[in-house]
């Protein structure tokens, strides 16, 4: 009977057509990362994904398994066939959403628990709870296609930039633990520079220099943050320097943060300078509204509190920086909700746990500051911004204005648009529509409108 039904269709063109429709309605980047590199064989009706490793097994079977098995039941018209995923390692799991995690007898989940600990990574800190969004996709996918492909010279070292609180921290803490769950026998290490300086000067005054080096020499992924404060300390980065030569001539993985772009930080010895731009340098941004939103709602989904859409919006309207604040407001209404003995948070909580942070803003950041400041950034006057012309040089500012209007206060789209000059709501709208695309396609557009927010903030 099976023989009969394999010959009613092909079952690599079968997979071919669910990729490409799989391929139109996910990034290109997500496609890249998780569907491309599946390759799929069918043995007594059954058809098995063979995917490079548990963990990429684990987040297809997550977030793709349903879609994946909808689309080949539309692709054969109904015909029954089973849809398991597997690590290419010829071992086959339980089939599709029962998966089990296949693991080595002698790693048990204490032996994997303890490993991480030793790492020094933060147990929250995973893929799981990472928010993506436009300000840290780069970064994020870099991460997670790392996992498989550690040590690969185009990405080592792996540099992450950006002002803190944007969640360079919990992405390389999320490549400890997927490394780990994918490989319980990896060895990895999270330090902080801070950390690493102290531990390095004892280490010298104790001429334990060696047995502190030797710690590393055996790592597989090296995870260490604020890189900026080797700044200046030169003995201590000679020994950081020959650690990091060491590790990257045994191809092993090392990701570093920073505030800033390397070259940016000053009195940094060149030869680290070099290093680091000689792998693969990511930006994150400061997340915009509706990352925000989202990182709200994941937040308080893992607060088990009922966190409405509303005044998660609300919320991300008033707090702007980074994600560290983000999660300070929320802690702020989800304590007065406890306190009050409230399970579902509403605006007028929200209003009143946030009442500082909203006069403190209010009184700082208004359309007529908003203006004055991008007016001053851009040596046109406030005339011409609330003027009719239209020319590049006046048009791209006022809509960058607008957008900022929306970004940092309360008013609505025909509050906003009174204010520059008695304009339509839907001029403002399409202002903001028009820098939002100009972020993603225009660095320098980018780099002026969180300059100008910082400006604003300060």
């Amino acid at each position: 009977m099976q023989s009969q039904e394999s010959s009613v269709y092909s079952m690599p063109a079968v997979w071919k057509e669910c990729r490409e429709i799989l391929r139109a309605e996910i990034k290109d980047s997500l496609y890249t990362m998780w569907i491309k590199p599946l390759h799929v064989e069918e043995k007594n009706g059954v058809l098995y994904l063979n995917a490079p490793n548990d963990y990429s097994r684990k987040h297809l079977q997550d977030e793709f398994l349903p879609r994946i098995e909808a689309l080949i039941a539309q692709q054969l018209q109904g015909k029954p066939l089973s849809v398991v995923l597997q690590v290419d390692t010829g071992q086959r799991l339980q089939p599709s959403r029962v998966l089990k995690t296949v693991e080595s007898p002698s790693l048990s989940t204490e032996r994997i628990t303890a490993d991480k600990q030793r790492s020094n990574l933060v147990p929250h800190f995973t893929f799981k709870n990472f928010v993506d969004g436009p300000s840290n996709s780069m970064a994020s996918a870099s991460c997670r296609r790392m996992v498989f492909d550690m040590g690969n010279p185009q990405h080592n070292p792996l540099f992450l930039y950006g002002a803190t609180g944007l969640g360079k921290s919990h992405l390389m803490h999320a490549v400890g633990h997927a490394l780990l769950d994918t490989n319980a026998s990896a060895r990895v290490m999270y330090i902080s520079s801070e950390d690493f300086l102290t531990k390095m000067v004892q280490a010298l005054r104790q001429n334990e220099a060696d047995a502190f080096k030797k710690k590393f020499q055996t790592l597989d992924l090296l995870l260490v943050d604020d890189i900026h404060l080797l700044s200046g300390k030169v003995k201590t980065t000679n020994e950081f320097m020959n650690i990091v030569n060491g590790l990257m001539d045994e191809s092993k993985q090392i990701i570093l943060s920073s505030d800033r772009h390397p070259k940016e930080i000053k009195d940094l010895d060149p030869r680290l300078v070099s290093r680091f731009t000689g792998g693969l340098m990511v930006g994150i941004e400061p997340p915009d509204l509706q990352t925000r939103v989202d990182i709200l709602l994941k937040k308080a989904e893992a607060s088990q509190m009922m966190l409405p859409h509303s005044c998660a919006n609300f919320i991300a309207q008033h707090v702007l920086a980074n994600v560290r604040e983000l999660e300070g407001a929320l802690k702020q209404v989800i304590a007065l909700a406890l306190f009050r003995h409230i399970k579902e948070i509403t605006l007028d909580l929200v209003r009143e746990a946030l009442k500082d942070i909203i006069i403190l803003r209010a009184k700082v950041i208004s359309i007529d500051n908003i203006q004055r400041v991008v007016a001053d950034y851009y040596r046109i006057t406030i005339k011409e911004i609330l003027g009719p012309k239209r020319t590049r040089h006046i048009a791209r500012p006022r809509q960058l204005a607008m957008a900022l209007a929306r970004e940092l206060t309360s008013d609505s789209f025909p509050q906003i648009g009174i204010a520059f000059g008695d304009r339509d709501h839907t001029t403002v709208m399409h202002a903001c529509e028009k820098i939002q695309e100009l972020r993603r396609e225009d660095p320098a557009l980018a780099r002026d409108y969180h300059y100008l927010i910082s400006l604003l903030q300060s």
